[in-house]
């Protein structure tokens, strides 16, 4: 059975630029990331990604054959948007997310023309270079609602068992304003991040944790709209009751982010 994972998926591509400051904020992450598949027990069949970049009425799956990349950043340098990652999308897990997401009374949609956002593609390079294993997106649902994240989680738990690697990919500090004062005190996130590192690793009670994660100390500090934080929610609904597990803990920009692995 594979795990599942929350994981932080950087700033831009800042995993692929020149050697300086800036990629270094990032060093930590990045050999995390860099590390991730050799600790894998299986080789995936296919991975599943849910991406804090893409929201949609109704949860929605990419069905593109071999989805293009989709350069939604700002600001960097021309290179950066002549990146490649030509993995193949996975048509037919598409189909079987569907049916399950039916079968918990889930409507869903598809999408055949999207390409893969950076939440996607930006980790996926780093962690699956040679782009050999089949990729399938599904959007987040519009409104952001905890406990219908938890839900989609739940109904796709089956696939774990299929070989699927199941990754929410978001970040467990997203906070623009709060990255421009690097270096400054940040109480909220810390306490956020503690939180976090406390909640996620207790299967019986993460649920309604995470359902009530507007409540924790620092939660707004960190997460000022939520669209990063609830990858985190499909994750971990998909191994509801399991144990959790700290994965990574480290500083981006001189803010901890940390990520989790599930089951």
């Amino acid at each position: 059975m594979q795990p599942t994972f929350f994981l932080n998926h950087g700033g831009g591509p800042c995993f692929f630029l020149e050697p300086g400051p800036v990629r270094a904020d990032w060093n930590e992450l990045e050999a995390y990331l860099m590390n991730f598949a050799s600790t894998l027990s299986e080789r995936p069949s296919s991975i599943l990604v849910v991406s804090g970049h893409w929201e949609e009425v109704r949860p929605t799956v990419n069905v593109g054959a071999a989805p293009s990349l989709l350069f939604d950043y700002d600001g960097f340098p021309d290179y950066t948007y002549q990146l490649t990652w030509p993995a193949r999308g996975a048509p037919e897990l598409a189909t079987r997310v569907r049916e399950l997401l039916g079968a918990a009374g889930v409507a869903s949609a598809v999408n055949d023309r999207r390409g893969w956002d950076h939440g996607v593609f930006v980790p996926l390079k780093v962690m699956f270079p040679t782009a050999d294993i089949p990729v399938l997106q599904l959007s987040m649902q519009r409104g952001l609602d905890p406990s219908a994240h938890l839900a989609i989680g739940r109904a796709l738990k089956p696939l774990r068992d299929e070989g699927v690697l199941i990754v929410g990919s978001g970040q467990a500090y997203h906070n623009m304003r709060g990255f421009s004062g690097y270096g400054r005190s940040d109480p909220g996130a810390e306490a956020f991040d503690a939180w976090l590192r406390t909640a996620m690793l207790d299967g019986a009670t993460r649920d309604r944790a995470l359902m009530h994660w507007e409540q924790a100390p620092g939660a707004r500090d960190a997460q000022p709209h939520e669209d990063h934080l609830l990858p985190l929610m499909v994750a971990a609904g998909a191994a509801s009751g399991k144990p959790g597990h700290i994965d990574f803990h480290g500083q981006a920009i001189g803010k901890p982010i940390s990520g989790f692995r599930f089951g």
